[in-house]
């Protein structure tokens, strides 16, 4: 569709005979192509494809238009160095209202179908319980993906009618058979924690054979939904039963390839930055230029982590702590390298010696794995995999500096050690890249 308004636009600036000149002769559709990909990477780093960030029409005009804003600018820019990418004058300022509107009637026709209640994936709730009402709230909080709550269920008749969300206690558990049919509803979610002469056996079991309904454990739905394990939800059997693949080893191979090579092209691309950074932080303050600290790493192997310096020496004097908001001990060149990620470069070295993968849950220090071990159940199921400069906890949770963000990243780091991927690796480096470019989450 952007594409296609860029081409109308053409058009509408030049007449019919000029416009397939432009386009034919001066290879004008691959200039609209190279217009209509400015335009998509813009609408990516503005969140655009997000369910989370688009919950509102509001926000989606907005960020519509500061998109294509976006694009107008490195256009004009790129247009302005290199004239020869232009496909005529004007069509850019033709263009962008073109695009706007049919953006805003595309998004806002998706956006209402998506959210519509009567459409999309009809799901009922077996049980009605904290953790059907956790996973009731994901949906609701992603109206666009897709999914209706029609109701729980519940085995207290008293309970029948009671909203206890948005959604009602809408039958019995023992009555789901009807209640699928009344309802009409595709897929199933169980969630009832004791099953013991309560849970309908033969009723799901008739349904599933049948192939009427998809019926799914409450974790695996609640994971798919929020992109994380809640560990509210987890048991060891599940882990068991549904833990991750054993990885072939040419995929094994492959993603280790993929990730020291990643690690190789940044580290020769940023040494102009890193030589920089060094520089300013020699001058600011006396002291090492790299900071050097056990971590904890795959199969709680220690390793040695580098860093630069973005603290004064003697930061840990009173023994280790989490950074916090306006932390006093970091230096001035410190916030800055820290919030736009620069003090990491050096584990690019860390990638490529072994000890890291570029993808992978951050490692932590002994001091703190120790105490968060205490706190947090799972929490060494983390170091299954090797830690990683970047990870789907980082990318989807802000820098937290407490016991319940370690839990919280924790659910974000189970998530991607059971569903690792080639696929999903890149989708985070991309995700990686946005972050950075934004300077989110630094502290």
């Amino acid at each position: 569709m952007l594409y296609g308004g860029i081409i109308l636009a053409v058009y509408l600036r030049l007449g019919v005979l000029e416009a397939q000149r432009q386009l034919i002769e001066s290879t004008g559709f691959y200039k609209a192509g190279l217009a209509t990909a400015f335009c998509l990477i813009s609408f990516y780093l503005h969140d655009l494809y997000d369910f989370v960030v688009m919950h509102n029409r509001r926000e989606l005009v907005l960020r519509l238009i500061q998109a294509l804003g976006l694009a107008w600018i490195a256009l004009a820019l790129l247009f302005y160095a290199v004239p020869q990418l232009m496909i005529g004058r004007g069509v850019s300022v033709i263009s962008v209202p073109i695009d706007l509107g049919l953006m805003l009637v595309w998004r806002v026709l998706i956006h209402y179908l998506m959210g519509h209640p009567h459409l999309g994936e009809r799901v009922l709730i077996l049980g009605s319980g904290p953790m059907a009402l956790e996973t009731a709230r994901a949906a609701l909080a992603q109206r666009d993906a897709g999914v209706r709550i029609v109701g729980f269920t519940s085995n207290d008749p008293a309970m029948v009618g009671k909203s206890i969300l948005n959604p009602k206690v809408i039958g019995l558990s023992s009555e789901i058979a009807d209640l699928v049919r009344r309802e009409n509803i595709d897929r199933i979610v169980v969630s009832m924690g004791e099953r013991r002469g309560q849970f309908p056996t033969d009723e799901l079991l008739h349904l599933s054979l049948a192939g009427k309904v998809h019926i799914e454990e409450c974790p695996s739905f609640h994971e798919r939904l929020s992109g994380r394990v809640s560990l509210d939800m987890l048991r060891p059997s599940w882990l068991i039963f549904s833990g991750r693949g054993r990885q072939t080893k040419i995929s094994a191979f492959i993603r280790v390839l993929l990730h020291r090579t990643v690690a190789l092209m940044g580290f020769v691309c940023s040494l102009p930055i890193m030589f920089l950074t060094a520089i300013l932080i020699k001058l600011e303050s006396s002291g090492p230029i790299l900071y050097k600290q056990e971590r904890v790493g795959k199969n709680g192997r220690p390793f040695m982590v580098l860093k630069f310096r973005s603290m004064c020496t003697d930061a840990e004097k009173n023994g280790p702590q989490w950074a916090t908001v306006g932390d006093d001990r970091v230096t001035r060149i410190g916030s800055i390298i820290r919030k736009i990620r620069v003090d990491e470069l050096p584990q690019f070295w860390n990638i490529l010696r072994g000890d890291m993968n570029f993808v992978g849950p951050r490692p932590e220090r002994a001091h703190f794995v120790a105490q968060l071990a205490k706190e947090i159940p799972f929490y060494e199921q983390r170091h299954l995999i090797a830690p990683g400069l970047t990870g789907w906890a980082q990318i989807k949770y802000p820098y937290g500096a407490s016991i319940e963000d370690a839990r919280r990243k924790l659910e974000y780091d189970l998530y991607y050690i059971k569903n690792q991927s080639l696929f999903l690796d890149v989708m985070i480096l991309f995700e990686t890249v946005k972050t950075v470019l934004l300077s989110r989450g630094g502290r």
